[in-house]
């Protein structure tokens, strides 16, 4: 009789390439698409379709590293173009006319997100003290990690690390900034709803969403071949003119993402249409440009390229970096998300307009404070499928996180780790 046969050994390191692992971005997709239109508690709270498959497929790979020793990394190389594709199309979709309307919201939104930045500092450095550890420490799960993102967790590292002598810095950062990606996935929708109830707020009454379509009409969305085709080729013009402006806005020593550019050259393209739209009618509308047509083939691309991007992001997560310092930065996450519920609860929904705009800002807030850009763009769609567009707050939350969050932050945390 012969023994039976030894399952082979997994290797240390398991690399996907990237054409599977975007296959396997779009499987995970299809699976929080499901879980979202089959349980009711996802949809009720309005969960991000990609947070349910993003974080199962990082729990598994998170087991197969414990129980296996087996490391699994996914070549993720087409997870910026997807931003890229995804700004450009709010960019395209937003109408200049209303940008003058934007005004005074995105003053006091900022203004909000300038004192919770200080805040979100000052409880960092506190925690970090009461550790015993160097207080400026705190920062790395203040606002470099959490408004700032991986990118600019990354850019401060060798600073922390060389001149401030504080070890990990980089690993502390990168942790904080897994678990605050998906906090800031999770506490959007709730946060929403629980405004929706408490203040007895209506849904809107408009359907045509910046970013997808609503839930209960997936089914009946109208498209044709030339208006997508439009759609694709006005975006590939947005990201090629964007990139050269974010290359322009560097060679003043700004460094933004290059998602700015790509959220600026769609807004100017958009304009430039609608101004010689009416001019030159027939030979310009008609053939090259007509957005009518075009608006629903730019929505189903933006909902697709956010949808992967976040999954992407999330399924990446490597959550066993977190052991370690798991006590530290857990209980600084559990404190920098409390307190990011009461701020919006108890001062950004009031401020903003205690109206349904200001309830799907009050969804995004957590993006910009313990996520990214585009986790608060999800967070936002996700509310808008379910109870209608909200174009000022689709304005005003990526001009925040585009043009002026990154600065302002970058000039706090210059000041308080010195």
């Amino acid at each position: 009789m012969n023994p039976p046969t030894m399952l082979p050994r997994l290797p240390e390191t398991l690399t996907i390439d990237p054409f599977n692992s975007a296959t396997l971005a779009i499987l995970l997709l299809f699976v929080g698409k499901a879980l979202t239109q089959r349980v009711a508690w996802l949809r009720r709270h309005s969960i991000p379709d990609p947070v349910a498959g993003g974080v199962m497929c990082a729990a598994v790979v998170c087991v197969l590293f414990y129980a296996a020793g087996t490391r699994v990394q996914f070549s993720l190389d087409s997870r910026e173009l997807m931003l890229l594709y995804f700004f450009a199309a709010i960019g395209l979709g937003t109408d200049v006319r209303t940008l003058r309307e934007g005004g005074r919201p995105l003053a006091i939104l900022l203004a909000l997100a300038i004192v919770f930045i200080v805040l979100q500092n000052l409880a960092g450095m506190m925690l970090a003290g009461s550790f015993g550890m160097d207080a400026r420490a705190g920062l790395m799960v203040g606002s470099i990690s959490l408004t700032g993102g991986a990118g600019t967790t990354l850019a401060w590292s060798p600073y922390f690390t060389d001149v401030l002598g504080i070890a990990n810095a980089q690993e502390v950062g990168l942790s904080a900034n897994m678990i605050g990606t998906i906090a800031a996935c999770c506490i959007g929708g709730p946060i929403a709803s629980y405004l929706m109830k408490r203040h007895h707020i209506q849904p809107s009454s408009v359907t045509e969403l910046e970013v997808g379509a609503m839930h209960k009409e997936e089914s009946i969305i109208r498209i044709d071949y030339y208006g997508v085709l439009l759609a694709v080729f006005w975006l590939n013009l947005c990201i090629l003119l964007g990139q050269s402006i974010s290359g322009a806005i560097r060679l003043t020593g700004l460094n933004l993402p290059d998602f700015v550019g790509c959220l600026m050259a769609g807004i100017l393209i958009r304009s430039l249409g609608d101004v010689i739209s009416p001019i030159h009618k027939r030979i310009w509308q008609s053939r090259i440009w007509h957005w009518p047509s075009m608006q629903p083939g730019v929505a189903l691309i933006s909902d697709i390229c956010l949808g992967l991007f976040l999954t992407m992001a999330l399924m990446g997560l490597q959550l066993w970096t977190l052991q370690g310092m798991l006590g530290f930065i857990g209980l600084a996450l559990l404190l920098q998300t409390l307190l990011t519920v009461a701020f919006t609860v108890l001062l950004v929904f009031p401020l903003m307009g205690r109206d349904y705009e200001a309830t799907v800002i009050s969804a995004g807030f957590g993006g910009i404070t313990l996520g990214s850009t585009a986790t608060a763009i999800a967070n936002m769609s996700a509310v808008t499928r379910s109870y209608g567009a909200a174009p000022h707050a689709f304005l005003v939350v990526p001009l925040v996180c585009g043009f002026f969050i990154d600065l302002v932050n970058a000039l706090i945390v210059g000041v308080l780790a010195r």
